[in-house]
């Protein structure tokens, strides 16, 4: 299939006051009795130290360029970027306080000058300043990217947000070009990344996403190094989750269950893959609908399995070609026996009841068949546990509930 290459989860801050009890001091209440000498309590507030990044004067930086910050006993309370004309640039801090990140790739052979301000605890201000240049264009071809995530469009509760590359990404560049990749959830919701392969990057949370959760998504790799060469777009898109609409498939009884926010709405009889071509068991997601397409397996060295077949309300799993679709030649088998290719073979008047009501990233279950669903093949960021994902990412979570 021709795959389609397109185009930091808010954290609130929470401010808790604690209201102590007031009253009159043990001392005054017997009559006669001398107050205690007052003092004005000196301050221990240590003083603050403030460091920023880049340094002053540094050259030949990439277009993907932050302001780091580091501060002890205070906080930093302004950043502000120019350019070389004192144009502003927009930007916003990371919700770990690591850094200012422009909201748009800074440009080619250009200076800008940052101002950071910070409070110390013991409420004194301080100001740094930074003077840098970026690089020249580079020359050659950038590392390819791909986001999966449209504005506009409505997902499943089990959409993750898809980020794609035409090469490997080495693994000493991951952990780079994970910070470089944000999610919004609203309402706010946990996620992380995790590499399913050396091309493929997905994000997800510990459970499914809300219904009417909307995903904005930032993927700011236009010019960030990647091995020895430089990342090719900053793309943008939002997303809405829709209904949870959850799809189980069982092998030992040939039935599908279909529920929609929690309530089961029909069950129906399927017939998987044959013995000689399983099924994949474990959770996937729809990752493309096709209401009408041909499956064309003349390339299968096998020519046992080589056809060419129309076919309608194709709903795919796999990159390796497991769909659910309908299958009218089948539904003597369905509910029976398994005698597909490895699809999810259902009726006409099923497979067309079933695609009016899908989305692209609803969950789709299959259990009890003869294989596992390999890592990758597909969207299978589902089908591994919450810790087991955390693990999967180039970056550390100690944040994040299950690490």
């Amino acid at each position: 299939m021709r795959r389609k290459l397109a185009a930091l989860v808010a954290v609130p801050l929470t401010v808790v006051v604690l209201a102590g009890c007031g009253g009159e001091p043990p001392a005054a209440r017997w009559a006669g009795a001398s107050a205690a000498p007052t003092t004005t309590p000196q301050s221990t507030a240590q003083p603050m130290a403030l460091t920023i990044t880049p340094a002053a004067d540094a050259t030949n930086l990439p277009i993907s360029t932050e302001i780091g910050t580091t501060v002890e006993h205070g906080k930093v309370t302004g950043v502000a970027l120019v350019d070389g004309e004192q144009k502003p640039v927009t930007g916003g801090m990371r919700a770990d306080g690591s850094a200012w990140v422009p909201d748009r790739p800074l440009k080619y052979r250009s200076t800008y000058t940052a101002t950071v301000t910070a409070t110390g605890d013991d409420g004194t201000t301080t100001n740094r300043t930074t003077t840098f240049s970026t690089m020249a264009k580079p020359g050659g071809s950038r590392v390819g990217s791909g986001l999966y995530l449209f504005d506009g469009v409505t997902y499943g509760v089990a959409m993750p947000v898809v980020v794609e590359f035409d090469e490997a990404v080495p693994q000493a560049a991951r952990a780079q070009v994970e910070r470089r990749l944000f999610v919004t959830s609203t309402p706010p919701q946990p996620g992380a990344w995790g590499w399913l392969s050396d091309r493929q990057v997905l994000y997800r949370g510990p459970a499914y996403w809300q219904r009417g959760t909307k995903l904005t998504v930032r993927t700011a790799l236009e010019g960030l190094p990647i091995g020895a060469r430089y990342g090719d777009a900053d793309r943008r898109a939002t997303g809405t989750i829709g209904d949870a609409l959850i799809i189980e498939v069982d092998n030992g009884t040939k039935q599908m269950t279909v529920t929609k926010n929690g309530a089961l709405l029909r069950t129906l009889p399927v017939s998987l893959g044959r013995p000689s071509m399983p099924s994949s068991s474990g959770t996937t997601v729809i990752m493309e609908k096709l209401e009408k397409t041909v499956f064309d397996t003349r390339s299968d060295p096998n020519p046992a399995n080589r056809y060419v077949t129309p076919v309608d309300f194709a709903q795919r799993l796999t990159w390796g070609g497991e769909y659910i679709h309908s299958a009218p030649w089948s539904v003597a088998q369905q509910g029976h026996t398994n005698v597909s290719h490895g699809c999810v073979n259902v009726s006409a008047d099923n497979a067309a009841w079933l695609f009016s009501l899908t989305h692209v990233g609803d969950p789709v279950t299959i259990r009890g068949t003869e294989r596992r669903l390999v890592p990758g093949n597909g969207w299978t960021a589902w089908d591994v546990s919450w810790p087991e994902y955390l693990k999967l990412s180039a970056l550390p979570h100690p944040e994040l509930p299950g690490n």
